[in-house]
């Protein structure tokens, strides 16, 4: 007598459940085991590592497949659980209906399964709870997860820049995944700077990272990522999840960026979109479109103008009627005097050490308006908080249900608001560097923009351009550059090397100018100390 032939169903949740455990081996064998006993001839078997519905799982149709093809010879088609075939009701019953179509019989070592009704009635209802463990199974997983984030953790994929690792007293914890982390960084500042116009030259500055992931196709980086990226408050250290009713509130990991930056990207977002820089501008013409024809005001272009044996660079104006269109200046010339245009702007040690005394003025003076600001957002708590209560109290009188939802939606903008408040409340309280650590950042560029300019990254160019003159150098081409408009710290070093000039060596510094408050002894001189230099320079600035 031949022996009765099987086929055996195995189903995991995830590739991950087959690779971290074993769990469609241990059920093959079990079930191996059960027709062994039974004396079953196993003749396939067919292992599943994706949850779902009949459509969506590609070894459920090729056994169904199997089956059809070989209905005059029924087969046993034996499952470990019933858990195994569906979690949930409905996808049993369309299931087992398909099975039996297919002239396959279900068999379990777990259960027995029959065509009476108390077989199946036991058979419906270990199905439906199946089904509910799976409800519950989730609820209980979303409710620590939501959990988790209420207490500032982020419990899904680690974003651009961050990863996963564990750390004690936090369990896994979002850190900063370099190198990527330190280019989502320079980005998202040079957003919030004005570094970067546009949200295009966020997106051309990633792309030019090959650490930054393409898209799955090995494209460009898309708008739609860099938008998400800028509007992330994660980046922040902040952690906000709407769906679930997490309000923003301050998060365990480290930001990438402070709250201010975050803030300010907000705003520029919101703000009237500015046209972004000029696709064509490379390392060949640095200049393009910074520098303008001094004839009509218009930006100079630039092009590459081939000769007998080869190609020659020039700056030119190309703009309908003016007396300068179409005449070229050889790109060493204009460039060669724009170097040397900066080489003045280097200060001597001198002011330097003036400007630190300026400096560390202008700092403490921003430490006292940070105290006051502080005060000041406390009193605005406390007005949220009012307001806050009233609404509230509006919503338990309240008849109206579109008026709770409006009430209630007012009241989480309030609550969102007060709790930014809050972070930048902390965020006050010191400064993120000490001074001589932003001094020496900040005087590391003034002291020397040509270090800078001299880089072979057309970002760090532009940069120099952007932070050292305060409007366009306007070029006339038999006398070079007018003079330039500098930005607010370039005019500042200027203004102070006025001043240099009328002084002599260090031995003894004078200043030769109108007679003017003695600050040490109230008399009038024409000669100071460098204290009272430094004094003077004060009065002249401050006031005071």
């Amino acid at each position: 007598m031949s022996r009765k032939k099987a086929v055996i169903y195995a189903r995991v949740s995830s590739t991950k459940q087959m690779v971290d455990g074993d769990g469609l081996n241990s059920q093959v064998s079990r079930c191996a085991e059960y027709a062994k006993r039974k004396g079953y001839e196993v003749v396939k078997t067919f292992k599943d590592d994706v949850s779902g519905a009949l459509t969506t799982r590609p070894a459920m149709k090729a056994m169904l497949q199997f089956l059809r093809r070989r209905r005059k010879d029924p087969h046993i088609v034996i499952i470990d659980d019933i858990s195994r075939l569906a979690r949930n009701i409905e996808a049993h019953l369309q299931l087992r209906a398909a099975i039996g179509g297919a002239s396959g019989v279900l068999e379990s070592p777990t259960m027995e399964f029959g065509d009476d009704s108390d077989s199946l009635l036991v058979e419906n209802l270990l199905a439906s709870v199946s089904q509910h463990q799976r409800q519950k199974n989730a609820e209980q997983t979303k409710n620590r997860m939501i959990g988790r984030t209420m207490n500032g953790y982020w419990v899904f994929h680690a974003p651009y820049g961050y990863r996963y690792q564990a750390v004690k007293g936090h369990g896994k914890l979002l850190v900063r995944d370099e190198p990527l982390a330190s280019v989502i960084q320079e980005a998202l500042e040079g957003y919030a700077s004005g570094r970067f116009e546009s949200q295009t030259e966020v997106k051309r500055f990633m792309e030019q990272h090959n650490v930054f992931p393409k898209t799955e196709t090995g494209e460009n980086v898309r708008y739609q990522k860099v938008n998400n990226i800028l509007k992330k408050p994660i980046y922040a250290g902040l952690i906000e999840v709407h769906n679930w009713g997490v309000t923003l509130r301050q998060g365990h990991h480290e930001g990438l960026i402070s709250v201010e930056t975050y803030e300010r990207i907000q705003e520029r977002l919101t703000a009237t979109t500015k046209a972004p820089a000029r696709k064509d501008l490379s390392l060949d013409f640095p200049l393009r479109g910074f520098i303008t024809c001094d004839d009509c005001k218009k930006p100079l272009t630039a092009c590459w103008s081939k000769g007998k044996t080869k190609s020659y660079p020039y700056y030119l104006c190309n703009q309908k009627g003016c007396v300068s269109k179409g005449k070229s200046i050889p790109k060493h010339k204009l460039e060669g005097e724009f170097d040397e245009l900066l080489k003045t702007l280097v200060p001597s040690n001198e002011i330097i050490e003036v400007s630190a005394v300026m400096f560390k003025d202008a700092w403490n003076m921003r430490i006292e308006q940070v105290k006051a600001i502080a005060a000041d957002m406390m009193v605005s708590i406390k007005k949220i908080d009012q307001k806050i209560k009233q609404l509230v109290d509006r919503v338990l009188t309240s008849k109206s249900q579109t008026v709770v939802n409006a009430y209630e939606n007012q009241i989480n903008e309030l609550e969102k608001e007060r709790e930014m408040i809050k972070l930048k409340q902390e965020k006050q309280s010191k400064p993120e560097r000490p001074f001589s650590e932003m001094f020496e950042l900040a005087m590391d560029f003034l002291s020397n923009p040509r270090q800078l300019w001299v880089s072979d990254k057309i970002n760090d160019k532009r940069t120099v351009l952007k932070l050292t003159f305060g409007h366009k150098l306007a070029y006339n081409r038999q006398t070079g550059y007018r003079t330039p408009k500098m930005s607010l710290p370039f005019k500042m070093l200027r203004d102070l090397k006025t001043f240099e000039k009328e002084m002599v060596p260090r031995a003894r510094i004078e200043l030769a100018l109108p007679k003017k408050p003695d600050f040490e002894s109230g008399a009038s001189t024409n000669s100071a100390t460098p204290a009272q230099a430094v004094k003077y320079i004060r009065f002249l600035f401050y006031g005071k």
